[in-house]
């Protein structure tokens, strides 16, 4: 009998996103011949919801809930509107039972307490922050005496709250830097300013750190390096999310600026959050504005009889610490409990950084962070962080597991701060990456924490019998699982690379290996591709390799590979662990494979790779050498989607559209600048897309407006070192870590426009390829789904990072659902169109604008044609599917299926 395990995530708090996909990630990863997941959602008041499972593979909350049919009137209904604020369903207002029943239902079906014994056996739980780690949802478990992940409520309240954390730690004898706490009321009244600066002067000293008492991802975190006054009020303000407006300030901006301010101010990550109150400075009046359409006007109201306003979070934060900032390598350090109940530190994980912030951004977004494993420390102070470690974790009283952050100075003094009860569960987070290090993969790692959970409940009950059948009855399917692992398909997942997408491809071939390796049906191996365009290097990587956080620390650990005295001494402390729940092939050291070795090793492949190799049949070519079935198109076609000009030449002779569109290279460009640029004015004209020819996954796609910036964008794209020329990169607006390629050819794309149609939206489509059966092969079109862009074009945080972006599927082409489908269906027939004539197979996603002029009268215009599209856990194309009944495993299972399929009927073609 499998364990009916609800997966609790989202919740109530600034943190619900990283919950929602931490939750997705537990839900893809629960061992499937072990446990049955039920999602339980928890949405913005507080019900619990047991979600329809395709909602589960949105990018963000918004993208499904408030379900479109709830917006607001008057709120923006397509994606050409300034004013398309990107909603939460507490903006809504207040909602009455009633109403927030009738979202419910749009979802899923709403769970009463008194269902939920009979609904689930043990309850997981993803959410983070208030109302998740605080212990409120353990005593509601408790109460209804069912099982549950984690720590039990005292710890949980403890590890919520970093003010009374600090004052625990430093009582045990912890080192501490000096601190102090400022609570909300005395600061809202002006009290605490001028002496807390002074305080932070005198006392701690400068660089100083100041965050909310009770938030987590680096939410509302500062680093004040100097004695600013006004800089000290600003981040005092962003920890209690507050924030003062001028009158005069808000009259200066346009109109776009206006909405851009509510936008950033209204980001529950980035900002204060909304509902919040609006207090006036002169009239003290208070008003409670929910939608940020609303505060726009509302704005423009007050400032003509204020001198500014305070703009106060609804949900803000009640204490913020002050703390002095410690210079060191800083750190996070899982600990979890052996089956004896002995804690266990995991190696500690060192986060490369100067004195900047390790935000949000650099957290959750592919490549942006450096994680080393172990921390790069001799190994008496390794041990010396992993010993505090275990002592705070003893000291607060935690259970199963937790995640601890810290610092090592110079002098080799630990500072610990920040302990969690509950570790963000995205798929390279903490969590995994150090539980990997023992050799445990992600599905592993969470059967081990149910089980460890498990037993902890029962010692909590005083062995009062309840949970001892469910405890028995998981050994026993444990044990069998692992007798049945023999018969399992082999698959090579291929990933890495060596372009710009590489990064994005450790993501993507990271998903693929979780949904395949959480089945009954397949034995995925992990193979890591580096080299260059004349030699590809293949090596099968062990667990841990594949779970580290980018491409480029992959290849460093692989070619220079060895296993820290550390590491292998928690290996031999987990021994146990290992053996029951993985197996010694799991840690073995990365092998060199050749195409002809794979062969011998996998019965098919799965390419995970984008750009090139990977998409331009390079790989292709070698695996039909020998023999080996594989995803996606075959060499012929490979070789023409991924460029994208040649894909547009071709769609345009056959009557398709496509965006106007020229090459510039580098020979052309170094020879006469001035001749390009005035055939650009020409043809094209101002403003247009310039991006790479043959890269995807937004790498250097820019809007240019100028000459000034193409010269920059040429500037850069015709480097021929690594490194960024300063001006141009400013000028173009490059963040930090962003990749640009270098390449020899630049494509110039028409900017898109609405021009006269009544409606126009940026759409992303995918499909599936079948053989019928007479032999023929049949494309299933997918709904497309709407991409919502905040910037210029659409940005790799939007696509990948959790929570940034938005999708919306199905796409919205009407508000009549009658003509919305009539129009969908004419969308689809042309983008299958396109993949029959480019003869796509496998599946593929394809990019357009559409243009709406009536419900018998649209334009898709073409983009690009993605061979192997994105396969990060909430890529769109798993939205899609979703529609069409396909789980993701489900979808990439139909992929392979296809791959068998098709290699079967070229064996019988040559026979």
């Amino acid at each position: 009998m499998k364990l009916k395990v609800g997966i609790f995530f989202g919740g109530t708090s600034k943190e619900r996103e990283i919950s929602f996909a931490g939750g997705r990630t537990v839900y893809d990863n629960l061992n499937k011949s072990l446990f049955d997941a039920v999602p339980v959602f928890v949405d913005s008041f507080g019900n619990f919801i047991l979600l329809d499972w395709q909602f589960i593979y949105k990018g963000s909350i918004r993208d499904f809930y408030p379900p479109v049919d709830f917006l607001p009137a008057g709120h923006a209904t397509v994606s050409d509107s300034k004013a398309e604020f990107q909603l939460y369903a507490e903006n809504l207002g207040k909602l009455t039972i009633e109403e927030q029943d009738l979202l419910i239902e749009k979802i899923g079906s709403k769970i009463y307490l008194s269902e939920l014994n009979q609904l689930i056996d043990f309850a997981f739980l993803c959410l983070h922050g208030a109302n998740g780690e605080d212990g409120r949802i353990q005593g509601l478990f408790e109460y209804l005496n069912i099982p549950y992940s984690g720590s039990g409520i005292l710890p949980s309240a403890i590890g919520m709250n970093k003010v009374v954390q600090k004052e625990m730690m430093v009582a045990a004898g912890f080192n501490s830097p000096r601190f102090f706490s400022i609570d909300r009321k005395s600061w809202m009244e002006g009290k605490s300013c001028k002496e807390a600066f002074e305080k932070i002067k005198n006392d701690i000293g400068f660089p100083v750190v100041i965050k909310p008492a009770n938030q987590g991802s680096s939410i509302g975190v500062t680093i004040l390096q100097q004695a600013d006054e006004l800089s000290f009020m600003k981040a005092v303000e962003k920890a209690l999310f507050t924030k003062w407006l001028d009158s005069s300030e808000w009259k200066n901006y346009n109109e776009q600026e206006k909405y851009e301010y509510v936008r950033t101010l209204a980001d529950i990550r980035e900002g204060i959050g909304m509902p919040l109150l609006v207090h006036g400075s002169k009239s003290k009046v208070q008003k409670l504005v929910y939608n940020p359409d609303n505060l726009v006007e509302y704005l423009n109201e007050v400032a003509k009889k204020e001198d500014g306003v305070i703009l106060e979070s609804f949900d803000g934060e009640s204490m913020v610490l002050i703390e002095g900032f410690i210079e060191g390598k800083e750190f996070s350090c899982i600990v979890a409990q052996d089956e004896n109940g002995k804690p266990i530190a995991l190696p500690p994980t060192e986060i490369r950084k100067g004195k900047e912030l390790f935000d949000y951004r650099s957290k959750y977004l592919p490549g942006l962070s450096r994680k080393i494993t172990p921390i790069d420390l001799p190994t008496e102070q390794i041990e010396s962080i992993r010993q505090e470690c275990e002592r705070l974790f003893n000291v607060l009283h935690f259970d199963v597991y937790a995640r601890i952050d810290g610092f090592i100075n110079k002098e080799g003094k630990v500072f610990l701060n920040d302990p969690n009860t509950t570790s963000g569960m995205m798929p390279s987070s903490f969590f995994f990456h150090q539980a990997a290090e023992i050799g445990l993969n992600p599905s592993q790692f969470l059967t081990y924490i149910i089980r460890t959970s498990l037993a902890q409940r029962i010692i909590a009950s005083k062995n009062s019998g309840a949970f001892d059948k469910l405890l028995v009855a998981l050994d026993e399917s444990i044990h069998n699982d692992q007798k049945a692992a023999a018969n399992r398909i082999k698959v090579a997942v291929i990933f890495g690379g060596y372009s710009s997408e590489r990064h994005i491809s450790v993501e993507s071939g990271r998903n693929i290996y979780e949904k395949l390796a959480s089945s009954t049906k397949y034995e995925p191996i992990p193979v890591f591709l580096t080299g260059n365009e004349n030699e590809h290097i293949m090596y099968q990587v062990p667990i841990n390799l594949l779970l580290k956080d980018n491409a480029d620390d992959i290849k460093e650990k692989t070619e220079n590979y060895y296993v820290h005295d550390v590491i292998r001494e928690i290996i031999n402390e987990c021994s146990s662990i290992t053996h029951k729940y993985s197996s010694a092939e799991s840690l073995a050291k990365p092998k060199r494979l050749t195409y002809e070795s794979l062969a011998k090793m996998v019965d098919c492949v799965f390419i995970a790779l984008h750009g090139r190799p990977g998409e331009d049949g390079a790989v292709q070519a070698n695996l039909e050498k020998i023999g080996l079935p594989y995803n996606g198109s075959g060499v012929e076609s490979s070789q023409i989607t991924i460029d994208k000009y040649r894909t547009n030449e071709i769609l345009k002779q056959n009557g398709f559209l496509v965006a106007g569109h020229m090459l510039v290279n580098e020979d052309d460009w170094k020879a006469d600048k001035n001749v390009v640029l005035g055939k650009i004015k020409s043809v094209i004209k101002y403003p247009f897309i310039a991006k790479p020819v043959d890269d995807g996954c937004s790498s250097a796609v820019r809007k240019i407006k100028s000459e000034a910036e193409f010269e920059a964008f040429a500037k850069l794209i015709f480097r021929n070192t690594s490194e960024l020329d300063p001006s141009a990169a400013n000028l173009l607006h490059i963040k930090p870590k962003e990749e640009f390629p270098m390449k020899r050819v630049i494509l110039v794309e028409e900017l898109i426009s609405k021009k006269d149609a009544k409606h126009f939206l940026e759409i992303t489509g995918g499909m599936l390829t079948k053989f019928d059966k007479a032999g023929n092969i049949y494309y299933e079109v997918f709904e497309a789904s709407e991409a919502l862009s905040e910037g210029e074009v659409l940005s790799l945080e939007e696509k990948f990072l959790a929570g940034q972006g938005q999708n919306i599927t199905p796409a919205r082409y009407a508000k009549d659902s009658a003509e919305r489908q009539k129009i969908s269906d004419k969308v689809k027939e042309t983008l299958g169109a396109a993949a029959k004539l480019l003869n796509i197979n496998g599946y593929t996603r394809i990019d357009a604008f559409v243009r709406i002029y009536n419900a018998d009268k649209i334009d898709v215009i073409f983009i690009e044609v993605n061979s192997l599209p994105g396969m990060t856990p909430a890529t769109c194309i798993f939205h899609q599917s979703a529609i069409n009944g396909y789980k993701p495993y489900e979808f990439i299972d139909k992929i392979l299926d296809f791959a068998f399929a098709r290699k079967k009927r070229q064996l019988a073609n040559l026979a």
